[in-house]
């Protein structure tokens, strides 16, 4: 499924009403944030109407402490995918700036009423806050339903084996590589969205041809190889990249590229001399063939193999991607 892509609150005009609401962050699009969306699907078929994700871009903490801001678990492109995956159709995307945070709380929900044809309600999280100075709680957004004709729902936090699901938790599970209890938050095994960039190729004359992915995502897990337990990729039917749906370009119709299995190694590969040092996600696919360079991959992280180490030659490294190989796909089979 497809998403529409809103760039400005008064685009709610165009969408048939009744119209509800579900609004937040959703970084990492987590249990939290789906139980959320749900309501709101469900809230708005109840009703005839249509549900509509409210989000923003950048992360709000990005534009308000920049310094301190954290990893992000999803880029803005990750986030409407997944927002895709779970049924939604229409997303506005609000440019998060320092004008737009110092908007009070009440003139941002009346150019949301005012637009909609009409607005019925605004799902969100119990701790959600909005406008100059954060301002905004359930509190006021329930008066302000009251006044302009639309009810607030809030939805108390997810907890999962006694812990509320969180993105600060989930974040903090990805960076230590316990991606078993990051996936639990999640509610799906943890993935990076990023573009494969041209290398060295040095993969393919190892006999490993890999995909080189520079994520979109900030974080990562710790550096080391990984069974990597789905992937998916999108390209064109003849190879080309697919256009992003959310700019509106045009492509021809595309191919899908998923489930393949494999191998990944996240870090800087030390064997190889002369390597920047970014940290990038190195894919091998089993079984796979075709050039991928350009296009959007996803990439699901299973279990830890090994660290990243440096190996005294090729011959070595090529020795031990073989023993990685054989050893991913025996758990595989």
């Amino acid at each position: 499924m497809s998403v529409k892509i809103l760039r400005s609150i008064s685009e709610l005009a165009d969408i048939a009403g009744p119209i509800v609401i579900a609004a937040g962050v959703f970084d990492g699009f987590h249990l939290g944030h789906r139980a959320v969306i749900e309501r709101a699907i469900g809230d708005a078929r109840a009703v005839g109407g249509t549900p509509v994700v409210l989000t923003f871009d950048p992360h709000p903490a990005a534009v308000l402490r920049p310094q301190s801001a954290p990893a992000l678990l999803t880029s803005t492109r990750h986030k409407l995918r997944l927002i895709a995956d779970a049924g939604i159709a229409h997303a506005l995307v609000l440019d998060f700036t320092t004008e737009f945070a110092a908007q009070p709380p009440e003139i941002f929900i009346q150019a949301l009423a005012d637009a909609c044809r009409p607005l019925r309600e605004i799902c969100v999280g119990e701790d959600w806050a909005f406008g100059k100075d954060r301002a905004g709680n359930l509190s006021l957004l329930t008066a302000l339903g009251k006044k302009l004709g639309f009810t607030a729902v809030a939805l108390a936090p997810v907890s999962v084996d006694g812990k509320a699901v969180s993105s600060t938790a989930i974040r903090a599970a990805v960076e230590n590589g316990a991606l078993a209890d990051a996936a639990r938050l999640l509610g799906r095994e943890f993935g990076v969205l990023g573009t494969v960039i041209e290398g060295r190729r040095l993969g393919r004359t190892l006999g490993f041809p890999t995909a080189n992915v520079r994520p979109e995502s900030e974080q990562l897990p710790p550096n080391g190889v990984y069974a990597v337990k789905a992937v998916k990729a999108v390209v064109a039917a003849e190879g080309t990249v697919r256009a992003d749906p959310a700019r509106n370009e045009k492509s021809s119709p595309p191919r899908s590229v998923v489930g393949y299995c494999g191998i990944a190694n996240v870090g800087v590969r030390p064997t190889v001399s002369g390597e920047v040092a970014q940290r990038l996600v190195e894919v091998h696919l089993f079984d796979f063939s075709g050039d991928l360079y350009g296009c959007d991959i996803e990439v699901f992280f299973g279990r830890f193999v090994r660290p990243e180490q440096k190996f005294p030659g090729l011959d070595a490294l090529r020795a031990q991607i073989a023993n990685d190989v054989a050893d991913v796909r025996g758990m595989f089979a």
